[in-house]
């Protein structure tokens, strides 16, 4: 959600913005924009659109320049403009700013800024900040940042030039990510690390209340007093070929395909040998525990979902999932022995970074489930398991979901190891152990799942169905299929339907059935005869061993434990929301109005 980058050095500075705020399109954005520091003075072009609208506007402008920060928007304050784009410039034109997040009492100081004399011309928060520095600067950009941020509430990360001080860069970070590159010929910022990794693998990651001065040669880290700062390099473990398609027509089937080395590099990671382990995480430090919080957004709160059933069963724990924007709301009853499991793949998650907060006053344990090493989330809970799925560029989640699931199974086995007779807990991990193998299957013969995309491409409201674990399942692949089709579609659990979801099937109405624990395949069989009694069009996923049961059509699975199907069903739910969304003529990888990572409550 917006992507920062900035560079000072000794190189073009427009062909590093411009490759950056490329590399960041993925989080989402509506308008794109840069400054350069010119012959003396700042040189600003934004465009409203795809990043294409500001190459296109830049074409035939002289921009030579060593010095500039860039921003792609997603909007929040006042719709997607031109005069809504960042970078924001100060009345004088002398200073610029970038800035990601939502400053929370913007219309009091705006307010105040204009007894002041000051004009706006946009309707951002952002441009609160670029009048405020210039307000407070008497000579030095560090000292007018600095003092411009104690008057800001909020969240942010913030880049700023000054045409007074042109041989620097001023960068900021309170709960929105920052970080800073490192290179011998210049130095840059972003908001991500896809943004400068074709540049350099040598990051500084800000903290929250840290800045930094960037100048050509030198980086210098300062904590809000002015007080510097010492800090290891950490050094991106990924590099640019990563972020190819690698010949694929989008990052989401790459990343799809991608999922059985994600899933083994996961598993190779916690189950080794008789025992389950998973980086920081010890069973001593949790033996204590008696009750177990799981937060997360969108997908990883679906992950949390079947996390509940599995812990609940193999751990005898007992379990509660929230939405991390509502879990901070509702006074959740946690203490000393609550466990509060914290998910998400950029681990830069606004809302679940917001519930961690609340997690540690409380003075319970937090465990960081996480894709991203470094993150806010993995550096301030207890205890931290990273996934391994690798980077994610497409921003409806796959490869980072699938990994979340074994991370909960993992983490459920872990709690189990002490509680579980030997030969179930051997039973269970095996079956584990071949999830890769088992999905590679269903991605070797991907024909079938095409060719009922083409069928249901043209429908305008869906239907999932799912008991247990498969309910969850439900919910995730109606999430991949608005997420990137823009298709309405809603996930009822099968024995809801009677209470009034039913009262939606007509004939021809398409129902899609996760239907793959036997222990429920009575009741869900039940479930799809209501609805097919009724008309509906019914798309079965079921393992190989289930005979077929009223279903138009049908897509099989390997079989396995009940509890470990999630990782199963879901691959055929994101190759038929892939393949419905291609149909349309979408692009999947950038869907309307979303975001990779969501870094705004």
């Amino acid at each position: 959600m917006c992507g920062i980058v900035g560079y000072i050095g000794e190189g073009n500075a427009k062909k590093y913005l411009l490759q950056g705020l490329e590399k960041l399109e993925y989080r989402g954005y509506d308008s794109a924009g840069i400054s350069v520091l010119q012959d003396d003075k700042i040189v600003t072009v934004k465009k409203k659109g795809p990043l294409k609208n500001l190459k296109n506007a830049i074409k035939n402008v002289d921009l030579t320049s060593d010095v500039g920060i860039g921003h792609t928007r997603w909007a929040t304050h006042g719709i997607p403009s031109d005069k809504n784009s960042h970078p924001h410039l100060s009345e004088d034109k002398k200073i610029s700013v970038v800035h990601n997040g939502i400053i929370e009492n913007y219309a009091v100081l705006k307010e105040d800024l204009i007894k002041k004399g000051y004009k706006f011309v946009s309707e951002t928060d952002t441009e609160v900040i670029a009048h405020l520095i210039s307000h407070l600067y008497s000579g030095s950009l560090l000292d007018a940042v600095i003092s411009a941020t104690k008057q800001l509430k909020g969240s942010y990360s913030i880049g700023v030039i000054s045409q007074d001080e042109p041989d620097k860069i001023i960068a900021v970070r309170k709960d929105s990510p920052l970080i800073v590159g490192l290179k011998d010929d210049g130095n840059f910022i972003a908001s991500d690390i896809p943004a400068i990794l074709s540049e350099t693998k040598d990051i500084y990651i800000l903290n929250d209340n840290e800045f930094a001065l960037l100048k050509k040669d030198k980086v210098t880290l300062y904590d809000e007093r002015k007080n510097e700062i010492e800090r290891k390099i950490y050094k991106a473990e990924f590099d640019d070929v990563t972020i190819q398609k690698d010949g694929y027509d989008h990052f989401m089937i790459k990343e799809i395909f991608e999922q059985p080395k994600a899933i083994k590099d996961t598993l190779l990671s916690c189950i080794m040998g008789e025992k389950v382990e998973m980086d920081s995480i010890k069973y001593d430090n949790l033996k204590d525990i008696n009750k177990i919080f799981i937060v997360g957004c969108g997908s990883a709160y679906h992950a949390g979902l079947v996390g509940k059933i599995v812990i609940e069963k193999w751990a005898k724990i007992p379990v509660n999932v929230d939405i991390a924007s509502e879990f901070i709301y509702r006074n959740p009853l946690i203490d000393k022995n609550t466990l509060l499991i914290l998910i998400s793949q950029s681990g830069e998650t606004a809302d679940t970074i917001s519930a961690l907060k609340l997690g540690k006053k409380t003075g319970c344990k937090t465990l960081a489930i996480t894709n991203a090493m470094g993150s806010t989330i993995s550096r301030e809970a207890d205890f931290v398991f990273y996934t391994r799925a690798g980077i994610e560029i497409s921003v409806a989640s796959t490869k980072a979901y699938i990994t979340q699931l074994i991370a909960l199974y993992a983490f459920a086995l872990l709690l189990a190891q002490k509680k579980m007779e030997k030969d179930e807990f051997e039973n269970i991990k095996a079956e584990i152990l071949l999830l890769d193998k088992k999905v590679s299957k269903i991605l070797l013969d991907d024909k079938n799942i095409k060719t009922i995309a083409k069928k249901i491409a043209n429908e305008k409201d869906i239907f999932y169905i799912g008991r247990g674990v498969s309910y969850a399942s439900a919910m995730e692949g109606a999430l991949k299929l608005k997420e990137i089709s823009y298709i309405h579609s809603e996930a009822y659990a099968g024995g809801e339907l009677k209470h009034g979801p039913i009262a939606l099937i007509e004939n021809g109405t398409v129902v899609i059935a996760i239907n793959t624990d036997k222990n429920l395949k009575e009741k869900m069989d039940n479930n799809i005869k209501e609805v097919a009694s009724r008309g509906a069009y019914v798309i079965g996923i079921v393992p190989e061993s289930f005979k077929n049961s009223n279903y138009n059509d049908t897509i099989k699975i390997p079989d396995t434990k009940p509890e470990l199907y999630p990782v199963l069903s879901s691959v055929p739910l994101q190759l038929l929301s892939y393949y419905v969304a291609t149909e349309k003529g979408y692009d999947v990888d950038k869907p309307r109005n979303l975001a990779k990572s969501v870094t705004v409550e």
